[in-house]
């Protein structure tokens, strides 16, 4: 006989529940127990939970630390600068980040283009972060603070220095010239060198936001070959040559739609593939009529078991107040099914992009506005948390870095989970639901049963905890 994974006579059974148009934000909304299994009706909704059955490795959930984030946050109050760090980094009081994505030089939310070097320097001799002081360095810093002294940072660029180009402009795509190869690799270099020496250890990086993106904004193109010879004849031995070899190289870094591609181009590579962490992946291009490509995620899972998955950018793009006034629940609900399929076809770590906007959805140089789970008015120096924030809440606080996924399979298409067990032995599902009515639905763990509800518009995190799990 199966010994059950759970010790039920022990255990700490809470609901917590975010639902649109309602007050309940990450709220405690029940406390339950099992009873022993009854088959369900073709009728009923059953969630079948098996701890027993473990999968990736979970390393984190984050979001971007811009430009336009930090030069908001300093905008704040020092009041609602404190309630800020403490809404995304404490475990208790607030939702846990353990990842962080910084960016290398400028990016579209920053005020203006720049870079670390002056025009024309290719021996980069006058190399320098300073830009970053002003703002986003001390800001980096408070974050690390405030996520416990550890937050897993990992670094990409938007594009090289202009004279590197062959269109001689950091905007409008362009490719990286041959001849600027061997120095783009130093510069990744050097940076990492600068910002670890500032106190900010780099974990990893990926070669290029968007390679395939012709961007108003900062952007570069490589075709698939071109990032897989850069890769493994110029980034990965410089860094080896410099002793960073164990950052953690992240390649593709665009949509789901060309993810499969991508990967196997670099990936069948040895030469290549042997510097390669993992596959990053955004959700724009591909999230047409609300059908995103994740079995694309689940495709690359199968080839590449040896490599991760990383969600590396995601928002609701074109900023729009009325939006947010109106708890619009497709900007929360986008995350809560992104987080919930990315992770149940393999993903080991998923990143928000910008972690907090203005009331404007910027700042951002070319005007590409959008949505953040937090803004803050600098008129007023006050904060909004959205649904968006709580949703994501409800993955980032329960399930922490070291957590195992577990199988979570529901009989229904009218509500969707995924569940993760963590290294204390506690356990997280979590439950999605994007309909206009209550559902009622059962869990079952190790022939136990239990009745839950889950009101329209939600999400709920389950969180079952005991000595003995």
């Amino acid at each position: 006989m199966v010994k059950p994974s759970i010790d039920f006579t022990s255990l700490n059974a809470i609901v917590y529940t975010t639902a649109h148009n309602s007050d309940l934000k990450l709220s405690i909304t029940d406390t339950f127990s099992f009873s022993d299994f009854k088959q369900p009706l073709e009728t009923e909704i059953d969630i079948v939970v098996d701890p027993q059955k473990e999968f990736q490795e979970f390393v984190g959930i984050g979001a971007a630390l811009t430009d336009a984030s930090a030069e908001t946050f300093y905008k704040l109050t020092e009041e609602n600068q404190a309630l800020f760090l403490e809404a995304y980094y404490d475990v208790e009081k607030g939702i846990g980040y353990s990842l962080a994505r910084t960016i290398i030089h400028s990016c579209d939310f920053s005020k203006a283009s720049y870079t670390y070097v002056k025009e024309g320097d290719k021996e980069l001799k006058t190399f320098s972060i300073a830009p970053d002081r002003a703002y986003r360095i001390p800001f980096t810093k408070k974050a690390i603070e405030a996520a416990g002294g550890k937050l897993t940072m990992y670094a990409s660029p938007w594009s090289p220095p202009a004279f590197m180009k062959t269109n001689n402009n950091m905007l409008r795509g362009g490719k990286l010239k041959k001849e600027f190869y061997q120095p783009w690799a130093n510069y990744y270099a050097k940076f990492i060198r600068a910002y670890e020496k500032e106190g900010i250890p780099i974990w990893g990086l990926s070669i290029q936001n968007e390679p395939m993106a012709v961007q108003r904004w900062e952007s570069c193109i490589y075709t698939a070959e071109e990032e897989r010879d850069f890769l493994k004849n110029y980034l990965g031995p410089t860094l080896e040559k410099e002793g960073l070899g164990d950052k953690n190289i992240i390649v593709w870094d665009h949509n789901r739609d060309l993810l499969f591609q991508r990967a196997s181009t670099i990936l069948n590579d040895p030469e290549a593939a042997k510097y390669v962490w993992g596959t990053g992946f955004h959700w724009y291009e591909d999230w047409k009529d609300d059908n995103p490509m994740f079995e694309n995620v689940a495709r690359v899972n199968e080839a590449y078991p040896d490599k991760k998955l990383i969600f590396t950018e995601g928002c609701n793009e074109g900023y729009d107040l009325k939006r947010l006034e109106n708890e619009d629940p497709s900007l929360a609900e986008r995350y809560g099914k992104a987080m919930i399929k990315d992770f149940n076809n393999g993903t080991v770590a998923w990143t928000d992009w910008n972690i907090l906007l203005d009331e404007t959805g910027g700042p951002n140089h070319v005007g590409n506005l959008c949505f953040a789970p937090v803004h803050g008015n600098t008129q007023t120096g006050q904060l909004t948390f959205t649904n968006s924030f709580y949703y994501i809440g409800h993955f980032s606080k329960f399930i922490r870095p070291g957590a195992k996924r577990i199988s979570s399979v529901t009989s229904s298409n009218s509500i969707i989970s995924t569940a993760f067990k963590n290294k204390n032995n506690s356990i997280a599902i979590v439950v999605m639901n994007t309909s206009n009515k209550m559902l009622n639905y059962n869990i079952t763990i190790d022939l136990k049963t239990t009745k839950l509800k889950i009101p329209p518009h939600s999400i709920q995190t389950i969180s079952l905890t005991n000595n003995t799990i």
